[in-house]
């Protein structure tokens, strides 16, 4: 279920679920920024950010050049364990974020 690093750490969430924190945390994250948090390349950064937007978990807005990421947070998580629970409930937990607004709490 968990996998483990090269390290021999536990990671206790998948990629994407720390892809989803990561943005959630901050929404103007660059590839490159996701990348080097994941411990990945962009390709594979890139690559998990599209399977969150064709999930409807993620809404990718351009502004300028750069991308803007908005997480659907009441949308739920995928998956039996943890029916009836919406992503915003979750985020909030790991990154201590305002559940109205979605922006990271004090």
């Amino acid at each position: 279920m968990w996998g483990m690093a090269s390290t021999g750490e536990l990671n206790f969430l998948t990629n994407h679920g720390r892809t989803l924190l990561c943005v959630a945390h901050d929404p103007d994250a660059r590839l490159w920024d996701i990348a080097a948090t994941l411990g990945t390349t962009e390709r594979r950064a890139f690559a998990i950010v599209n399977d969150l937007a064709q999930a409807g978990y993620v809404i990718k807005e351009r502004v300028g050049r750069r991308n803007r990421y908005v997480v659907q947070r009441h949308l739920p998580i995928p998956g039996a364990f943890e029916q009836g629970r919406a992503i915003g409930e979750v985020l909030e937990l790991l990154i201590g974020t305002d559940g109205a607004t979605g922006t990271p709490g004090s």
